[in-house]
């Protein structure tokens, strides 16, 4: 018989898992969602564009000439936290800029809708712009980093220098534009 020990069978302990953590951490983060906005939708838009926010980091892995490994994974789960927090504090703007509106009686048609959600969205640009520039900014030192441990840091980084591009922008354009058709047809406007 042949068996493989050493880092191989690490790296198939680690890969089985999660393959229970990562949906169990996907359903822990749907019910916290859930007990945040009371509504599945707003759930479901935050879920939704989760993959897509991966996308740079994909990007990022294979322009690097890395391989998938169980560093490069756990920069994934940061990237997937990161990204999450994007959409529901975008969310949170969102709709405080919709209540803002219907308190002031402003909130009848279609290009009120969507002015309340430029309003949100921009409202969200600075801060989202911050929180990139300082994880960017405090990630790329060790992306440039030798020595000792590098190699395992910079697969644990380059998913999230890469991917925090993505996130970003799918935070100012997709989730809006999702937000808005969906409040759209909830409030019957046209």
């Amino acid at each position: 018989t042949v068996s493989w020990v050493g880092q191989y069978q690490v790296m198939e302990q680690a890969a089985k898992r999660l393959e229970l953590v990562i949906p169990a951490v996907i359903l822990l983060i749907a019910l916290l969602l859930y007990f945040n906005f009371k509504n599945w939708v707003e759930v479901a838009i935050i879920l939704l564009t989760l993959p897509l926010s991966l996308v740079g980091g994909f990007w990022f892995i294979y322009w690097l000439g890395y391989k998938l490994s169980v560093a490069v994974d756990v920069g994934f789960i940061a990237l997937a936290g990161v990204a999450a927090e994007f959409g529901v504090v975008m969310i949170l703007y969102l709709d405080q800029a919709l209540l803002r509106r219907q308190a002031r009686d402003a909130l009848r048609t279609w290009h009120d809708l969507r002015l309340a959600v430029i309003e949100g969205t921009m409202l969200r640009l600075r801060p989202l712009a911050m929180t990139l520039t300082l994880v960017v900014g405090g990630l790329l030192p060790i992306m440039f980093s030798h020595g000792a441990g590098a190699d395992v840091m910079k697969r644990i980084a380059a998913p999230m220098v890469g991917g925090m591009f993505s996130a970003a922008l799918l935070a100012l354009l997709v989730i809006p534009a999702l937000y808005a058709l969906w409040q759209k047809r909830r409030l019957g406007l046209r």
